[in-house]
């Protein structure tokens, strides 16, 4: 740094009121990183929670186990380039309900949030779930919250060794699992099972057990509360879709301030008091460490841990509940009583994200069971465009592709049209295709040269199941005129 600048002040905001920078302090830009301590805490959201991580890691860890007509019912076979779900085989060709289901996500989350808030976040989000499960590791190894903080704060001892040890063990085992199972939805989980004892992963699989395994460690077991608050990009945008009339977790200040302790049985407007006895239990349950009472925050997940912690607090005062509790903005000011929030939902933005949402399924549901249960892809010989027949006619070659989406074997009868006097020649008329399979036949296609002029002629395969005859596919392709 030149001379010229080294004098230069730089203004720097505080976050200690009050505080002068003596001359040559460092100060620094960024708060330090303090590691939170959720206090462990029962109530009715706590047993939701609980409920929605169960639920969640049930149906993670038992839909690979599941077999459906004598495979793996969910499987994401990548190799083969097919989806199985349960009855349904997913084709490349089928990747646009992928697009659909996506943008179904997309605006079902968009309109959960704007009615709701971060109700995922708090009770589904993997994050979520997994900070949790390796929160109940930690406290069932190290004990309750404060035994955790005197345990960090002692000095390095055998005891603690142990402790610490044996905690990220069980972490790591728990993120092996998770990884392995990931990796079980695309290779099939009991192959993966019968090679554990040799070790007889393919690289593939090898990476991403690892690789799963070591971020579900990274991310649930270090930095938790700073993915929600630094690295998800929803609390950014979240702000976008929240409005005044949206669904969230707010303290009271009316009511609660001016805060402060007393006894129990004291009757806070009595003593000129409001109902907070400002014990901060909602703060210390809370997994990212906010303090709720200074209103809505981007890191708040929307978990409703503090509403349960409140409530005991209040319960045992003898006040009256909710002193923290789900509420609109709207109504926390009186602008209309929080009977009406359910009456609120019919605002614009929820009516057009709602409708949005309804189309993009309606038209994915219809497009989807209107769909033939078989697909075909044809490809002209390109080796030989057109050759002459021994009795004159012109002659093109095409390979067509028939791909069963269905689990039962099908025949197939072959036509074609678009000329007069088109026919086809095969040594296949008819073809049976197993249940989830393609077949590949070759056909020859002649026309009459009076109607094949030099060019390209629009022509039409015509693909009959002989099974069910209303399911008839039609495509298009080229014949090459001399």
């Amino acid at each position: 740094m030149s001379d010229s600048l080294k004098d230069i002040p730089i203004k720097v905001e505080r976050t200690a009121p009050g505080h002068k920078p003596a001359a040559g302090e460092t100060v620094a830009l960024y708060e330090a990183h303090k590691k939170v301590y959720p206090r462990a805490v029962k109530g009715v959201f706590n047993n939701w929670r609980a409920l929605f991580v169960l639920g969640t890691q049930l149906v993670y860890f038992a839909l690979p186990w599941l077999t459906w007509n004598g495979r793996q019912a969910v499987l994401f076979d990548l190799v083969n380039r097919k989806f199985f779900l349960f009855g349904l085989t997913i084709w490349p060709q089928d990747f646009v309900y992928l697009a659909a289901l996506l943008m179904c996500c997309a605006f079902g989350l968009f309109a959960w949030t704007t009615v709701a808030g971060r109700l995922w976040c708090g009770y589904s989000c993997p994050q979520t779930v997994y900070t949790e499960i390796m929160l109940w590791i930690e406290a069932w190894v190290e004990g309750d919250r404060n035994k955790r903080i005197k345990l960090d704060k002692a000095p390095m001892s055998l005891a603690k060794l142990r402790i610490k040890t044996t905690k990220h063990a069980l972490m790591i085992a728990f993120s092996l699992v998770t990884g392995f199972t990931l990796v079980g939805y695309f290779t099939p989980i009991r192959e993966l099972v019968a090679a554990i004892p040799s070790f007889g992963f393919g690289p593939w699989e090898t990476f991403w057990i690892f690789f799963y395994a070591g971020f579900t460690y990274l991310f649930a077991g270090f930095l938790r509360e700073q993915m929600c608050k630094y690295m998800c990009p929803y609390a950014r945008f979240q702000s976008v879709m929240f409005d005044a009339d949206t669904l969230i977790i707010s303290y009271d200040e009316a009511r609660g301030e001016p805060r402060g302790s007393r006894k129990k049985g004291t009757k806070p407007r009595e003593a000129g008091l409001g109902d907070c006895v400002d014990c901060t239990l909602c703060v210390q349950v809370c997994p990212t460490g906010i303090d709720i009472r200074n209103g809505l925050q981007i890191e708040c997940i929307g978990c409703a841990a503090c509403i349960d912690a409140c409530d005991d607090v209040m319960g045992k005062m003898g006040y009256p509940r909710g002193l923290i509790r789900y509420t609109t903005e709207n109504a926390l000011k009186g602008v209309y009583p929080e009977s009406q929030i359910v009456s609120r939902l019919k605002r614009p933005r929820v009516v057009l994200y709602t409708l949005v949402l309804i189309a993009v399924i309606a038209a994915s549901v219809g497009s989807f069971a209107l769909r033939q249960p078989f697909k075909v892809d044809v490809l002209r010989d390109r080796a030989s465009l057109v050759r002459e027949t021994d009795d004159g006619w012109l002659e093109n070659g095409y390979s067509l592709k028939i791909i069963n989406t269905s689990e039962q074997s099908q025949r197939f009868r072959l036509s074609v049209k678009g000329l007069p006097g088109i026919k086809l020649s095969t040594d296949t008329p008819q073809i049976t295709v197993a249940g989830g399979m393609n077949e590949t036949v070759g056909v020859r296609v002649q026309a009459d040269p009076q109607y094949a002029t030099r060019g390209s002629h629009e022509i039409h395969f015509v693909i009959e199941s002989l099974d069910d005859p209303s399911k008839v596919v039609e495509e298009k392709s080229s014949f090459i005129g001399e």
